[in-house]
C-alpha cells in the first residue's frame, strides 16, 4: 500500500492529539508524519507508533512534501495557513468552521455523504461536532421515511471549547472538592461546574446562537436537504468529553417504532441501546459517561412523537457521542481513508 506524508496542523490540541492517536488506531498508512503546532510548543515532541516526533512551529513553509493535512486549528489559523497547504500539494481535512459553508468546499460526514469527497478543490471540511452526533442516526431514519424537520437539543461537554475547557471544568470540580472557592471561568460564560450554560456562540438577531445555526446550515449541506427545517437549542454541560442530544424528526412517509429501531441497529456508525426494562441503566439508555472515548453514536429512548397531529410520521430519540472523537478527530481521520 502506498504511505503518505500527513500533516497535523495544531498537533498539541485536545481534537489534534487524538487525530494522532486515530491514525495509529486505525493503521492509516503513514509515511511520514508531520506535528504542526504555536511557536511555543515548537520542539517538544509526541509519541506516535512507539516513536518520538518533534513538533514544528506551523508556517506556510511546514506544508511542503505533505500528501494529507489534518487541520486542528482554530478559524483564523485555519484561514492563514490551510490555502498554503493546498498550494503546496496537499489535500486538508479541516476541522475549524472557517471553510465549512463555502459551496466549493465538502462537507463530509462519511457515513452519509462519502462521494463528496469526490468534488473537492483542495480542501475538505469536518463538520461541527453537534452537528455529527445528531446526523449519523438521523441518516437511517430519513433513507426510510425521508426528514423534513428536526427539533433538537443539544447537552454539550466541555471538550467542545477544546483542552481549555476541559481543564477548566476539572479545575472547578477539585475546588468544589475541597471546598475552596470556584476559579473564575475564562472558558465559559459562567462556572460550569453544579451549571448549565444556555449559550454556546454569539446570538443572531432571532436569538439563536451561531452553535444552534450550525445543525440547520450544515445538516442541509451534508444530506443535500436544502428545505431541511430545524430548531436546535444547544448547551453547555458539566461533562467532561461527550456529548448527549435528544432529537425529534418529523417525515415525510409514515415510518413505525419498529421500522425506526431496524434501521438504527443495521446503520454504520451507530450503536442502538434501547432495552427500557434492563436491570442496568447502562443498558437501557445511551449516557456520556459509556460513549465516552469509543467511536460509535449510541442511540436510544426511541419513542413516538405524540405531539404530532401526524402521529406515525414523529420520532424521538436520545443520542450520545464522544465530542473530540467521532464529533472531531475520527471523522477526520475517516475522511482522509477514504482519499486513499
Amino acid at each position: 500500500m502506498k504511505e503518505y506524508t500527513v500533516a497535523i496542523l495544531g498537533a498539541t490540541g485536545a481534537v489534534g492529539t487524538q487525530m494522532l492517536a486515530c491514525l495509529e488506531e486505525q493503521e492509516f498508512p503513514v509515511g511520514k508524519i508531520k506535528l504542526l503546532a504555536s511557536a511555543r510548543s515548537a520542539g517538544k515532541t509526541l509519541s506516535f507508533r512507539g516513536e518520538e516526533v518533534v513538533i514544528e512551529e506551523a508556517a506556510p513553509a511546514a506544508f511542503e512534501g505533505c500528501d494529507i493535512v489534518l487541520g486542528a486549528a482554530d478559524d483564523a489559523i485555519a484561514k492563514q495557513l490551510l490555502p498554503a497547504a493546498v498550494e503546496a500539494g496537499a489535500t486538508v481535512v479541516d476541522n475549524s468552521h472557517a471553510f465549512r459553508m463555502d459551496p466549493e468546499v465538502p462537507l463530509v460526514i462519511p457515513e452519509i455523504n462519502a462521494d463528496d469527497v469526490s468534488w473537492h478543490k483542495g480542501i475538505i471540511s469536518n463538520p461541527n461536532c453537534a452537528t455529527i452526533i445528531a446526523l449519523v442516526p438521523t441518516w437511517p431514519l430519513h433513507k426510510v421515511a425521508g426528514v423534513k424537520r428536526m427539533i433538537v437539543s443539544t447537552y454539550q461537554a466541555a471538550s467542545g471549547a477544546g483542552a481549555p475547557g476541559m481543564a477548566e471544568l476539572e479545575a472547578q470540580i477539585a475546588a468544589m472538592g475541597r471546598g475552596e472557592a470556584i476559579p473564575e471561568p475564562k472558558a465559559f460564560a459562567a462556572q460550569l461546574v453544579s451549571n448549565l450554560i444556555p449559550q454556546i456562540g454569539g446570538f443572531d438577531d432571532e436569538g439563536y446562537t451561531s452553535e444552534e445555526m450550525k445543525l440547520q446550515n450544515e445538516g442541509r449541506k451534508i444530506m443535500h436537504l436544502p428545505e431541511l427545517a430545524v430548531c436546535c437549542t444547544c448547551v453547555r454541560v458539566p461533562v467532561l468529553r461527550s456529548h448527549s442530544e435528544s432529537v425529534t424528526l418529523e417525515f415525510e412517509r409514515d415510518i413505525t417504532l419498529e421500522e425506526a429501531r431496524e434501521a438504527l441497529a443495521g446503520a454504520p456508525g451507530v450503536k442502538l441501546v434501547d432495552d427500557r426494562g434492563a436491570e442496568s441503566a447502562h443498558d437501557r439508555f445511551p449516557m456520556p459517561i459509556d460513549t465516552s472515548d469509543q467511536d460509535l453514536i449510541w442511540v436510544g429512548r426511541l419513542r413516538r412523537d405524540i405531539s404530532n397531529p401526524e402521529a406515525a410520521r414523529g420520532i424521538t430519540f436520545w443520542c450520545c457521542g464522544d465530542q473530540i472523537r467521532k464529533g472531531a478527530a475520527t471523522n477526520a481521520v475517516q475522511i482522509a481513508k477514504l482519499l486513499v
